[in-house]
């Protein structure tokens, strides 16, 4: 063998180990030593790699509401000091059911002038039965009797006035019960036993049906041409980060909000488990710029970061994992697009990845070393 030869001959020799490295590097696969203990198993979570069109999304901020179409304020009907209360803020509440009594020198007055009139009404009866007699007898005229017949009318009117006032109010004695209006729940309240109240002054509680609310999402000027009506929507809160709600928006104000200087987006919500309360801050997710290209999408859980570079567990089995490099090309509340040694359809680990990833790591470098 010539030098020639023998140098070509060492450079193919190199070309073949660096590529059967590089090989290795890019698509690492563990050692037959290595599997997933039992108590991983447990609570190994698979999703498949999917390719899907690349959405990107925006997120909101906004406010959970109740359904102003379903929610009534009360205030009192008359002057008077809140003797009793039977409610608490959150309890729910049906039609008719007591939550509070007040005392009111109002209602006093209404016993007083109903026992008046009962008075003036039986000297009333009393009169047309004489005028009757009377007019039988050619004593007393038609106009008489009529008169007299008209003075019970207006009495029994004025009685059935009174009450009605009474039943409005509630009236028992000199206390006045406040009823709950409609079904509910109290979702405010500023009465309290020994309160004072006047009549169409501030509101005491307000009840709302919740079985769908209102969720109000900030739309500032840098978003507006993103947003439209119909357009489907996530809803996440804090008081729940594992869970997400679905739905659209319904409306779109037309006019910036004052003092915030936005647009108030409106989403009615099912509010299923009520776990939608009134005062509940949101952030709400917004498919965007919806781009004509598909790539391969796995959730954010499903990705691990390491030195620099991006990676995911591929399973084929308990004893059989890989460790792929991907790069990610977009991002949404729901996926990570990613391009790179990654095919549709085969499952990727997404709970403990990055603790099954470390063990893999070192299984393979202690292989190798």
């Amino acid at each position: 063998m010539n030098t020639t030869q023998y140098r070509a001959a060492i450079y193919l020799s190199s070309l073949i180990i660096f590529t059967g490295c590089a090989e290795k590097k890019q698509n690492p696969v563990a050692e037959k030593g290595y599997c997933i203990s039992k108590e991983l198993r447990k609570d190994l979570k698979l999703v498949k790699a999917t390719t899907l069109p690349i959405e990107e999304s925006i997120t909101l901020t906004g406010e959970v509401e109740s359904n102003s179409d379903k929610t009534v304020p009360f205030v009192s009907l008359v002057d008077g000091v809140v003797t009793e209360t039977y409610f608490s803020l959150g309890d729910y509440v049906k039609k008719g059911q007591v939550l509070a009594q007040v005392k009111s020198t109002a209602i006093n007055e209404m016993q007083d002038d109903t026992q008046t009139l009962q008075a003036q009404l039986a000297v009333a009866k009393r009169k047309l039965s004489s005028v009757e007699a009377m007019y039988k007898d050619d004593i007393a005229s038609q106009k008489d009797l009529q008169e007299a017949r008209s003075e019970v009318t207006i009495l029994q009117s004025n009685i059935s006035k009174t009450s009605k006032n009474r039943q409005l109010y509630s009236a028992g004695g000199s206390s006045m019960q406040i009823k709950a209006p409609a079904d509910g729940y109290v979702i405010s309240k500023t009465i309290s036993k020994g309160m004072p109240v006047t009549a169409g002054g501030d509101q005491l509680f307000t009840i709302s049906n919740l079985d769908k609310v209102w969720v109000m999402a900030n739309v500032y000027a840098t978003n507006m041409r993103h947003v439209y009506t119909d357009q489907p929507v996530v809803v996440k809160t804090l008081a729940y980060p594992d869970e997400s709600f679905s739905g659209k928006i319904n409306t779109i104000s037309q006019v910036f909000n004052e003092n915030e200087r936005v647009l108030k987006a409106k989403i009615i919500m099912d509010n299923n488990g009520m776990k939608l309360r009134p005062g509940m801050s949101a952030d709400i997710v917004l498919p965007v710029n919806a781009q004509n290209k598909t790539a391969i999408a796995i959730p954010a859980k499903a990705l691990i970061f390491d030195n620099n570079q991006s990676y995911v567990v591929v399973y084929k089995k308990d004893c059989e994992l890989e460790i792929r490099t991907v790069t990610e090309i977009a991002s949404n509340s729901q996926y990570i697009y990613v391009e790179g040694n990654l095919k549709d359809g085969e499952n990727v680990i997404a709970s403990n990845g990055l603790l099954i990833y470390e063990n893999l790591k070192n299984q393979l470098n202690n292989s190798t070393k």
